[in-house]
């Protein structure tokens, strides 16, 4: 028909600018933050935006972006010459980036169990305490069970912080644990080389059953006690860790953390 374009003269779809500039921005924090945390990049070297862009092959502006998110994240820091370095973290600033995780993880189920929450959610937590048990009593003799605990372990931590109903809660909870040694299973792998890796995860999941019990019992002071408790267990498995080696090469991050000497 006259005056209709053939399918091979239609114009190609060309994704916007902007678009493109994001897209590069992602791929530039990834690719930093990668370095960073494995620790190719080492604590305290001033980062260079001309190595970088050579190194992961993106332009300047995404560099600059990119570190710029990574400032917000707490992995790089300005610094008063101009530009930015490395963080490197000490094992108090670990705990206490531990410490303010509690608190607000117990702030959130206070508010949960203050407010009260659904047969559904109660039905989830049941679940996912089911899940838990299965993995902490079967055999832990390999990685799998290992990571299918990490996995089951962050999705508990993420549901009782979302029963809060506060967005304001959550989002500062998700920037505390932005730092990777902050989260709750940061150290669970450094756990199965240290030999305590039974009686650690079991003492954890009691913890997960006395808070979930707290909340569906409506007591918020013990709820929130519980929680903080349960998180200064990661403090301990720190303290675990600091004495192998090959223990911290398990924690993600871990080449961020300046031990002291044992």
């Amino acid at each position: 028909m006259a005056g209709t374009a053939s399918p091979e003269a239609a114009p190609e779809t060309v994704r916007p600018r902007e678009d493109r500039g994001a897209s590069q921005s992602v791929r530039a924090q990834l690719a930093l933050r990668e370095l960073l945390l494995s620790g190719e990049i080492a604590p305290g070297a001033r980062l260079s935006e001309l190595a970088i862009v050579e190194r992961i092959g993106v332009s300047r502006t995404p560099v600059r972006a990119a570190l710029t998110l990574l400032a917000e994240e707490g992995l790089v820091e300005p610094i008063p010459s101009g530009g930015f370095a490395a963080r490197a973290f000490s094992e108090q600033d670990v705990r206490d980036s531990i410490e303010l995780r509690g608190t607000l993880e117990g702030l959130a189920v206070r508010l949960a169990a203050e407010r009260g929450i659904s047969a559904l959610a109660a039905r989830t937590l049941q679940d996912l305490l089911a899940r838990l048990d299965e993995v902490v009593a079967g055999p832990l003799a390999g990685p799998d069970a290992f990571e299918r605990y990490i996995a089951l372990n962050a999705e508990w931590h993420r549901e009782i912080t979302g029963l809060a109903g506060s967005r304001v809660v959550e989002r500062q909870i998700e920037r505390v644990m932005a730092l990777p040694f902050a989260s709750p299973s940061a150290f669970v792998m450094a756990q199965a080389q240290t030999g305590e890796a039974r009686r650690i995860l079991t003492l954890a999941q009691d913890q997960h059953h006395a808070v979930v019990e707290a909340i569906l019992q409506r007591e918020g002071a013990r709820a929130e006690a519980l929680m903080r408790e349960h998180s200064r267990l990661a403090s301990r498995n720190l303290a675990n860790a600091a004495r192998s080696r090959q223990a911290m090469a398990q924690v993600p991050g871990g080449a961020l953390i300046r031990l002291r000497p044992v």
